[in-house]
């Protein structure tokens, strides 16, 4: 049985020169280049800069007579087929199995001329090997995936193996000593981590586990979708949950009433914090665990998403000596990460920078935090109070969500303090009125309030799969007057790749809707204008709004129409 592509008698250089992809000389200078004999032309054009991997793999198609493959291509290996390659030999040689048909392996390898590495997998198969190319950074990429959710799959079928599945379900027949003893069984304790540490692997903000009528689902909620990775049988449904509560320090006899908690996972490098909750459903407690990464925060304005006028205004409000900054949005629109970066830019040895939060999400040097606690009585308002007698420059107020805490927060602004916080609004004029409803007089809110900004995330284009296309009217009509400046323009979408999932989207960016509040606007406020009159001046003197801002990262190629429709609502000026 042998492989199914022949060596060819041109040399790869040969055909560079050939195509003119390459001069001679620079021809000469990868060869002399190479310190590493096993180090192939290609890979040394690649290192040099003088040819890019794709090109690469192409011209080595042409010269072998194989197909090339790319990364949705390999993104739909049969996994069945991908363990037939031991996963050294796949890491150590680049190869990934992609399917079996009857006695005909298909493989994609990186380097066609390791023909030990072929001839050593059709010995150890039994299979003919039909050879197929594919960018080595790809396949790499790949096999880095699949093993690792074969590796994943066997340890959750190993744990499984070794659960007592008996444990009661009824609350009124629950054994607590039973269940205390099975939360600490070792089979328990490692389904646990093996979530908790997925979880961290894969970048998630949150961890649901929520109980069915027949099942438990674990998802994870990655770049703010949710997405379904376990599916534990139901009798583990009470060890999962109490082993969690275990970790949180919450009571594992309580589970009728909601509880919240916390821990701390430990890693080589980093502390990763983890908020725990449970909510009683009708099929059992649901548990959502949100993870925080408490390294030291380093992320800096110009990383946030803000551009051009707005990140000019907003540079201007946080180097000003006193007045307020809010920032709105929904839960997770990340308007503490937007806080901490304006912290991290105005922190100087002359100023004393306090905050107070619930909870502390990162820490960030130089900056006095502290932690709200209401079981204790440590509410934000209270907290407050005893901050403006620390002779502070500049308070961050984690969120203002009642009549006390706007108060003393207004009045902290008009009294030569910078005070940073958010607001649950929906967009930046709304944020103005969210205080005046939550009874701050309108003359204060007028005086105190230097700027507002509503923001939203959205996903962002993977990189590794983004491809450019024209939009048809019907993919423009879901934002209606708003995709007048779209028609005709070439925008990119994601493909779906190994990296970001099949998602075509990796990472989040923001959104932002900038309101200075300038003579002009504050005449509008103290004059009783409501939400609607206020947003519709704004934007007769060229607010940028929280749409206007997502077309814009479509037109950059940041993000998609779907997206910006999902996360934003249509102008009305």
């Amino acid at each position: 049985m042998s492989t199914s592509y022949r060596l060819s008698t041109r040399r790869f250089g040969e055909l560079l020169l050939e195509r003119g992809w390459v001069t001679s000389d620079q021809l000469a200078q990868a060869l002399r280049s190479r310190q590493d004999p096993r180090e192939r032309l290609g890979q040394t054009m690649v290192r040099l800069g003088l040819l890019k991997e794709k090109d690469v793999t192409d011209l080595l198609g042409d010269q072998f007579s194989l197909p090339v493959v790319d990364a949705e291509r390999l993104s739909q290996a049969d996994p069945a087929a991908v363990q037939l390659i031991p996963e050294h030999l796949a890491r150590q040689s680049g190869l990934l199995a992609l399917k079996k048909d009857e006695e005909i392996l298909e493989v994609a390898v990186g380097d066609p001329l390791d023909v030990v590495s072929l001839d050593y997998l059709r010995a150890l198969t039994g299979c003919t090997l039909r050879v197929c190319l594919a960018r080595p950074s790809e396949v790499h990429e790949a096999v880095e995936n699949f093993y690792q959710e074969i590796r994943t799959s066997e340890n959750l079928g190993e744990i499984l193996d070794k659960i007592d599945l008996s444990a009661a379900t009824e609350e009124e027949d629950v054994d607590l000593a039973a269940l205390r003893q099975q939360v600490e069984d070792a089979p328990v304790v490692r389904l646990v981590n093996l979530m908790l540490a997925e979880a961290i692997d894969a970048r998630a903000s949150d961890i649901h586990v929520e109980p069915l009528r027949e099942r438990i689902t674990v998802r994870f909620r990655i770049d703010g979708t949710l997405h379904e990775v376990m599916k534990p049988p139901k009798n583990l449904q009470m060890a999962i949950v109490s082993r969690i509560k275990v970790l949180a320090d919450l009571d594992i006899a309580v589970r009728l009433l909601p509880q919240d908690g916390r821990l701390t996972v430990h890693l080589p490098d980093r502390e990763v914090d983890i908020r725990v909750s449970t909510l009683p459903t009708a099929f059992g407690e649901k548990v959502v665990l949100r993870l925080f990464d408490k390294k030291a925060f380093t992320r800096e304005i110009e990383n946030l998403g803000l551009e051009g006028p707005g990140l000019d205004a907003f540079r201007r409000a946080i180097h000003l000596p006193y007045g307020m900054i809010l920032v709105s949005g929904p839960t997770g629109s990340g308007k503490t990460t937007t806080l901490y970066s304006a912290l991290s830019e105005i922190k100087h040895v002359s100023k004393n920078l306090i905050t107070v939060e619930d909870p502390i999400e990162y820490h960030i040097e130089s900056v006095n935090q502290v932690h709200a606690n209401h079981k204790v009585g440590m509410t934000f308002a209270r907290a407050l109070r005893s901050i403006l007698r620390q002779d502070p420059d500049v308070i961050m107020v984690g969120e203002i969500r009642d009549t006390e805490t706007a108060d003393i927060a207004v009045k902290s602004a008009l009294t030569g303090h910078l005070v940073l916080s958010t607001v649950h609004a929906n967009d930046a004029p709304g944020t103005v009125t969210r205080l005046i409803d939550m009874g701050v007089p309108r003359y204060l809110v007028g005086s105190a309030v230097n700027m507002v900004m509503a923001q939203r995330l959205v996903r962002r284009v993977c990189e590794r799969c983004k491809e450019s296309y024209i939009p048809d009217p019907e993919q423009l009509a879901v934002l209606g007057d708003d995709a007048s400046g779209l028609n005709g323009r070439r925008l990119w979408r994601g493909r779906g790749c190994m990296a970001c999932k099949q998602t075509g989207y990796m990472g989040r960016t923001a959104v932002f809707e900038v309101l200075e509040l300038s003579r002009p606007m504050r005449r509008l406020v103290l004059d009783g204008l409501n939400e609607d009159q206020i947003k519709q001046r704004a934007m007769s003197e060229g607010l940028m709004t929280l749409r206007k801002s997502g077309i814009r990262k479509i037109l950059e190629g940041l993000t998609t129409i779907d997206e910006v429709r999902a996360a934003t609502l249509a102008d009305h000026a």
